[in-house]
């Protein structure tokens, strides 16, 4: 099992190889793979290969296509680490940070910080991000306090419930904001609606250190999530304290997925596939789950921006209208799956 899972593992990252070099290349200009090969190699070791591919190839592919492109994976993998960690401690494969309200909470933030014209110069281009970051934590915390008010047990379908109630209200909030500060709409729509446009490499770069740093601190609680996969009592039985490791996950899945949105604007329903498809892959071991789960995320989210941007080519489709797209039906159907088991 243990090899079988690590030559599905290696599968995965070879496809994840191939989507990022679809990326890379497809586009207004198409870059072929040969050009990709010596612009990369150029960059990297001082080559001095320019006779081997055009000086504009190299300047879309290494200013807009390569950071565009690992953004977006490193977005879909951390949200889907947050979605791993969000369906585990809730034991319900329903839960992800954007049910619960996550991405709308930073998506609040940002429209309130845009329309309110606030300025805070030690902060720069990060105020944006900052505001959606603190605004998504809080918006999880109010949906945990609100459903332990209601259950004192915090069944995981009062969290997902009282997730979509918040999420509506706060959408709504959003929406009336764009009305009212008419100058600001096109902004609050565009976070609204998640892009990977303009993004540079510092973007990418704070994403890969938050990624990582996830990575390692979930492969760290694999055996406690493993445990709390066969519920509360069980975990506890095996030495789980398992009200503040729950807690421990739920406020690094609302970091995590703060940092990943806070960037881009809000994009849901990755956080909630990319667990499912892993699992079905490696099984429910999570030391395999939360690796695969990253790739699966990376490959979904890099695929959909690859869409976005070139179906409907000069015009950009709003990632999150294309995750949207997808994820809505799956989560219908997952829905109605969970209904038929009991």
């Amino acid at each position: 099992m243990k090899k079988n899972n690590t030559l599905k593992i290696l599968i995965i990252l070879f496809v994840s190889l191939v989507v990022i070099i679809l990326a890379f290349g497809i586009g207004s200009v198409f870059v072929p793979l040969n050009e990709q090969f010596w612009i990369i190699a150029d960059r990297l070791f001082k080559h001095g290969a320019e006779g081997n591919y055009q000086a504009t190839n190299a300047t879309i592919m290494t200013t807009i296509r390569m950071p565009r492109a690992l953004l977006a994976f490193l977005v879909g993998g951390g949200l889907a680490i947050a979605g791993v960690s969000t369906q585990s401690i809730l034991q319900n494969p329903l839960a992800s940070p954007y049910t619960l309200g996550v991405s709308s909470g930073a998506s609040l933030g940002a429209s309130l910080i845009t329309v309110l014209e606030i300025s805070i110069p030690a902060l720069g281009v990060f105020l944006l991000p900052a505001g959606g970051f603190v605004t998504g934590l809080l918006t999880v915390l109010f949906v945990m306090a609100a459903s332990y008010r209601i259950d004192r047990n915090v069944k995981s379908h009062t969290v997902v419930l009282m997730g979509m109630v918040v999420s509506m209200f706060v959408n709504a909030i959003i929406t009336l904001l764009a009305v009212l500060f008419i100058k600001h709409e096109h902004h609050i729509i565009s976070w609204t609606l998640g892009s990977f446009n303009g993004k540079r490499w510092y973007h990418v770069l704070i994403l890969l250190a938050a990624d990582l740093i996830a990575i390692i601190f979930m492969l760290r609680a694999h055996r406690e999530l493993d445990a709390l996969s066969f519920g509360d009592e069980h975990a506890r039985a095996l030495g789980v304290d398992t009200a503040k490791f729950k807690w421990q996950q739920l406020i690094f899945a609302a970091l995590l997925t703060g940092i990943s949105v806070c960037f881009t604007g809000t994009i849901g329903f990755v956080d909630l596939i990319a667990p499912h498809v892993a699992r079905k892959i490696v099984g429910a071991n999570h030391k395999y789950v939360i690796i695969t789960a990253f790739f699966v995320g990376g490959i979904l989210m890099c695929t959909a921006d690859l869409v976005s941007r070139t179906i409907l080519a000069p015009r950009e489709i709003p990632v999150g209208a294309v995750t949207a797209l997808i994820g809505a039906p799956f989560f219908v159907w997952l829905y109605f799956g969970q209904r038929s088991k009991k």
